[in-house]
């Protein structure tokens, strides 16, 4: 036993909390997150209250342990002698990059965790580490900014572009902006310094522009990118079938770009003709890619569909935890917050990946519910570290990482499924069409149950 008995209650009762918090005792101890405010933020300062302190408090409020700021702050479990006005000009006054350096910190510790366990997922495209690129409007907060209050407008409190691997589910690194009406391909600079030779990257049309493309060709990497109808290039072949995948026939055809010094740059342009329209109602898909010929049109337009991973995180986030926190209008708070949000997914995906070195990645992606492992790690956080406090679980940060895994192999293999179930839809039927008369807008549940009833039996 490593902490004796009351530890190993907790172990058998309920891994998924034991797991997270030891992972955050070895990625995220108060001394790393106050270490990496320093390093990163250049306005704001620690006084009486501590980073660590409001990235700990907020991690609570996201996960759904508390329901709002204000009742975390009311626990006083979080070492806060501040008041909450204090608390709240905090949150309003984290810098951009420090929140997004928590996104990164925490990718870069899960990231070789789940290598080393073999919980890694295969490259959806061999040979390439796949990034999928996204962007994502924090939601419009509630109208309590002055200026607000009189307009119907929604105020948006800002916006993000994500990068997400795909072999790991991670978010590993990410862009903010303040400005929620930002463009954006206004962001997609710190993207390209990020493009590494062989690196697969993956987006949808927004991003389809000829800056973006060459620039990340310029640097030895390759794109799979839906094509913009303001994209400028010409067509030198013609369409040719390449096989034939779920969603459609497929097509190629090779292209060029002219750059602006006029050096042509070729690319392949595959063409999928939908079996079903999009529910934009196309009903072709056309991609562009750089990717060599060995790489068959099949498996590019296989590598696109890939990119909905990204909208699944983002649903996830908003559904599963509470990223978007309407009352805080401030768009440095707002922001601050989904990338804590954004922390606690990265935890979830580190303790899937751990699931899947044991059970198997079908076995985890079928029958493991994210929305069930975050309830159970937001409603026994707060007992566990009553029971078993901070300075108890130092112990982690002092493991060698082969002990580390051990102990998380350990955990995982005393995991009843059947605790977590993962809900599974059938296909979405069609709407009926609703109709309305003004001279009977309500109805009554109980006289439409007793019809019913008389008219079932007979």
């Amino acid at each position: 036993m490593l902490l004796g008995h009351v530890f190993e209650l907790f172990v058998k009762k309920t891994p998924f909390a034991v797991m997270s918090r030891s992972l955050l005792e070895r990625t995220l101890s108060p001394e790393a997150l106050d270490a990496l405010f320093e390093d990163k933020a250049d306005m704001q300062y620690t006084r009486e209250l501590t980073f660590s302190s409001v990235v700990d408090l907020m991690g609570q409020v996201v996960t759904s342990a508390f329901p709002s700021v204000r009742a975390a702050y009311l626990d006083k479990t979080f070492g806060i002698s501040v008041s909450l006005t204090s608390l709240y000009n905090k949150l309003h006054g984290i810098e951009a990059a420090v929140a997004a350096q928590l996104v990164r910190h925490t990718a870069g510790h899960f990231q070789p965790l789940i290598q080393e366990i073999g919980g890694a997922l295969p490259e959806p495209v061999p040979g390439y580490q796949m990034h999928v690129l996204d962007g994502n409007n924090i939601a419009a907060s509630e109208h309590r900014l002055g200026e607000t209050r009189g307009n119907s407008a929604a105020p948006l409190p800002g916006k993000s572009l994500c990068v997400f691997q795909p072999a790991y589910q991670l978010v590993t690194h990410i862009v903010l902006c303040e400005d929620g009406h930002a463009q954006e391909r206004s962001l997609v600079d710190p993207i390209l310094d990020l493009v590494e030779k062989d690196s697969l990257w993956v987006a949808d049309r927004n991003f389809c522009f000829q800056r973006f493309l060459l620039g990340i060709a310029r640097k030895l990497g390759f794109f799979v990118i839906r094509e913009h109808a303001g994209l400028n290039y010409n067509v030198v072949s013609k369409l040719r079938k390449c096989g034939q995948s779920e969603s459609g026939e497929i097509f190629e055809q090779t292209s060029v770009i002219k750059d602006e010094e006029g050096t042509k740059h070729r690319f392949r342009r595959i063409v999928v003709k939908l079996k079903k329209a999009t529910q934009d109602g196309d009903w072709e898909l056309v991609i562009l890619t750089n990717l060599p010929k060995t790489v068959s049109a099949v498996v590019v337009s296989a590598a696109y569909r890939k990119r909905w991973t990204i909208e699944g995180g983002f649903l996830d986030l908003t559904t599963t935890l509470d990223c978007e926190i309407d009352t805080l209008c401030y768009p440095r708070a707002a922001l601050f917050v989904f990338c804590v949000a954004v922390m606690a997914y990265n935890l979830q995906s580190a303790i899937k990946g751990v699931m899947r070195s044991e059970h198997g990645a079908e076995k985890v992606e079928n029958d493991l519910s994210r929305y069930f492992v975050a309830g159970e790690i937001g409603q026994v956080y707060r007992g566990m570290m009553v029971a078993l406090p901070p300075e108890e679980w130092t112990i982690f940060r002092q493991m060698s990482l082969n002990e580390y895994v051990a102990f998380l192999k350990r955990l995982a293999r005393n995991v009843d499924f059947e605790r977590y179930p993962k809900a599974h839809r059938g296909p979405k039927k069609a709407k009926a069409k609703r109709h309305y008369d003004p001279d009977h807008p309500h109805v009554s549940v109980a006289k439409l149950l007793l019809a019913r009833k008389i008219k079932e039996s007979g």
